[in-house]
Formats: C-alpha cells, sequence, structure tokens
C-alpha cells in the first residue's frame, strides 16, 4: 500500500491522501509503508548543491506545474477559509531564476574560515554561499568578493549584508562591522570602487551610515528616480513588480483620485498618477520623504501625506474623496484602515497583499462591507518559496 501525495501544504511540505506531512515530496510522489518517497513525474532534481539545507529555498524538488499550483493554490485556499470565491481567478505568475533583486546575507567567522550565505532551514547555522539560483547575477557576483574583504577583518565577526539593486548598482549595507582606523576605511572605500557599488554603508550598530555613494541612490518606479533610503521596502523582484503594477494600472484606469495606502517610495502612485491625481500615504518617514521629493521633482500630480494608518486610518468621511483606493499593507494586513474603507461608499478597491491569510480576513471585513471579489491574481516572487503574494479587486456593484 502507498498513500499518494495530493498536494504541498503551507510550509512547503507533502502532504498525503492520508493526511500526512512528508517534507520532500510533491503532488505525484507517493509515501510507502516504510516511509520512503516514491517520486513521481513532478518530483526534480535540485538545481542547487545547498538544497535543502539553505533556508533560501523550500521547493526545488518541484517542477514549474507544481510551484505555479502551490502559489495559486495558496491564495485560493486562503479566499476559500473566509468563503470567499473570485469572479475571476488569474493563472498564477512566478518569477524566474535568478532574479531576485534584494536579499539579506549573513557572514561570520567559524575558527580561520569565513562563512557567508543564507541560514539554514530553522537554524542560526549559515550555509556557506558557493552558488545561489535564486539571486540576481549583479548581486551574487558580490559575494566572493565580500567574503574576501570579510575574512581580513579583524575581531570575531558576525555580519549581516543587505544587498538592493538599484539604478546606479547595488548599494550594499554591511551591519556588524565598523572601520577602527585610516587602513580599514580606505579598504572599504577600495572595495566599493573596485566593485562599482552604488552605495555601501556601515551600520556599528547606531544606525546605517554611507561611506560610499558617488551619487545618490535611487529607483526608478513608474518612470521617476526616488531616491532610496536604507531599509526602505522594494519588491523583490522587478519582473514581479511589473505584474503588480500592471494589474493595479487595468484596474485603476478609469479612476481620476486615487488613494494609495502604504504606498513606501511610490512603486504604485508613480505609475497610476498622470492622468490620476494620487495620494500617497505612508507611515516610515524616510519613505514618505523620498516619495515627497520625487514626485515636486518629476512634477507627477502625487501628493505623499506622512501618517500612521494603523493607528490613523483613512476615515470613511476622508475616503469619499477618492474613485478608487489601493492598498499594500505589511504583512499584518489593515483591519482597522478596511474597517473605514467597508464603512465607505466607495466602489473600487485594489489591494495587494504578500500574506495570503491576512489578506483574507481583511477581504472577509470587505466582504461583509458589501463588496464582492472581482478578481484574484497570484504571484510568486519569491520562486522556490512558500512566501507567496497577490493583486485583489474589490467593487460594489
Amino acid at each position: 500500500m502507498t498513500d499518494p501525495v495530493i498536494r504541498i501544504a503551507a510550509k512547503g511540505d507533502g502532504l498525503t491522501e492520508a493526511g500526512k506531512h512528508v517534507a520532500g515530496a510533491v503532488p505525484g510522489d507517493a509515501l510507502a509503508d516504510d516511509g520512503a518517497i516514491l517520486r513521481g513525474p513532478h518530483h526534480v532534481d535540485p538545481p542547487c548543491r545547498h538544497f535543502p539545507q539553505c533556508g533560501g529555498c523550500d521547493l526545488q524538488h518541484a517542477d514549474e506545474t507544481v510551484l505555479a499550483q502551490f502559489v495559486r493554490d495558496r491564495v485560493s485556499f486562503a479566499a476559500e477559509s473566509q468563503e470567499l470565491e473570485p469572479a475571476k481567478l488569474a493563472l498564477p505568475y512566478l518569477s524566474p531564476p535568478r532574479s531576485r533583486r534584494r536579499a539579506t546575507l549573513h557572514a561570520q567567522r567559524v575558527g580561520k574560515k569565513l562563512v557567508m550565505g543564507f541560514r539554514e532551514r530553522g537554524s542560526h547555522r549559515i550555509v556557506d554561499m558557493a552558488e545561489c539560483h535564486i539571486l540576481h547575477p549583479d548581486l551574487f557576483a558580490l559575494v566572493g568578493p565580500l567574503r574576501a574583504l570579510l575574512g581580513h577583518w579583524p575581531g570575531k565577526l558576525a555580519a549581516n549584508i543587505q544587498l538592493t539593486m538599484v539604478d546606479q548598482g547595488v548599494a550594499a549595507e554591511i551591519k556588524g562591522v565598523s572601520a577602527q582606523n585610516l587602513d580599514q576605511t580606505e579598504a572599504l572605500l577600495d572595495f566599493a570602487r573596485e566593485q562599482s557599488l552604488a552605495r555601501l554603508s556601515i551600520d556599528d550598530g547606531f544606525g546605517p551610515e554611507p561611506v560610499w555613494e558617488p551619487e545618490p541612490a535611487t529607483v526608478t518606479l513608474g518612470g521617476v528616480p526616488v531616491g532610496f533610503p536604507h531599509g526602505s521596502f522594494l519588491q523583490p523582484t522587478e519582473d514581479g513588480e511589473k505584474i503588480l503594477i500592471d494589474a493595479a494600472v487595468e484596474w485603476c484606469g478609469g479612476a481620476k483620485i486615487i488613494a494609495d495606502l502604504f504606498a513606501g517610495l511610490g512603486t504604485f502612485a508613480f505609475a497610476l498618477a498622470n492622468p490620476a491625481k494620487v495620494l500617497a500615504v505612508e507611515a516610515d518617514r524616510a519613505a514618505h520623504l523620498a516619495c515627497q521629493m520625487a514626485a515636486r521633482a518629476s512634477g507627477k500630480p502625487v501628493h505623499a501625506l506622512h501618517r500612521d494608518l494603523f493607528r490613523d486610518p483613512l476615515t470613511a468621511a476622508e475616503i469619499l474623496k477618492f474613485d478608487c483606493v489601493l492598498l499594500d499593507p505589511p504583512r499584518a494586513g489593515a483591519r482597522n484602515q478596511v474597517d473605514q474603507i467597508a464603512a465607505s461608499s466607495i466602489a473600487q478597491v485594489v489591494y495587494i497583499s504578500c500574506n495570503p491569510q491576512s489578506w483574507a480576513r481583511d477581504a472577509r471585513r470587505l466582504a461583509d462591507g458589501g463588496f464582492r471579489l472581482a478578481e484574484l491574481r497570484p504571484v510568486g516572487q519569491f520562486r522556490w518559496s512558500t512566501h507567496v503574494e497577490l493583486a485583489s479587486l474589490f467593487v460594489r456593484d
């Protein structure tokens, strides 16, 4: 007797027909009586030597069909959990390998060796990265030089390195090291110059400080270069960002005045602006100021507002001023803001989410307020990961 694997559960395990969770199994596999996994047609050899130890990926043993189905299921099951059924469920979008444009790596001296990479799954141990099939080549190209730089750093070293692709190249932020003398400062400057970095920042415990930035680092959003503050949010892949923006532009196309809530640097606001007027609301002060300055410099009709929407959401009365509301909240969702949207009489809401579970809870509140889920688009920007995103459209008839 064998127990067939029917789907992948939320945390990446295969789920059998009998309800057993099996690590490393995919639909089409079967669980034998002795616990062995009998491979099916959708079980493939992982492309990376570090899988499954490296925590950067969960599903490299699944083929494209299974990956797409997993992304679609995560989103559709979340909707079903709140008794919601979209009028249209789009085919899932998957970002290709080697497309991740931002990542945080970890480095630590272990004995005489410096190891650097992602952490092992469920552990603080670091996998010493020799290859990576998710990072953009421009980011992976820095792994060797960073290992050489930090390998010669004095003292007991434990550092986090945040890498982000910006308009000018790669912005690197190293947390956990400091330059104690002129030689160390010059080593950092030589490294930044040799690697053609857009920015190199050091955080020795008091916040990141640039030591190299030939020109201000920017990211272009909706055709507008926006200053990139340290630690600002950016969609993980350029192609995934385009998929989400295309959905927002399509759904908000007829609106003349739009509220972009949890706007960040203006990822959606600048794409939606002109001819529409957009109010971009953001709580993070650095992101708000960057959006505000870019709007003024570009002349686009984007008005940036600094406001904490968790504590002080736009009220139902304020929402009446807009033709459409777009929101892209953090993983926790936006319960207070959603309640005000539901209490208003606005007819159209675009909800972008990086957490299907919190989205589903908010979606239920919108449905209880008279909205119907018109369309749902699953997006898998974090390839081979259980992390799933989505774009959704809610309308009142």
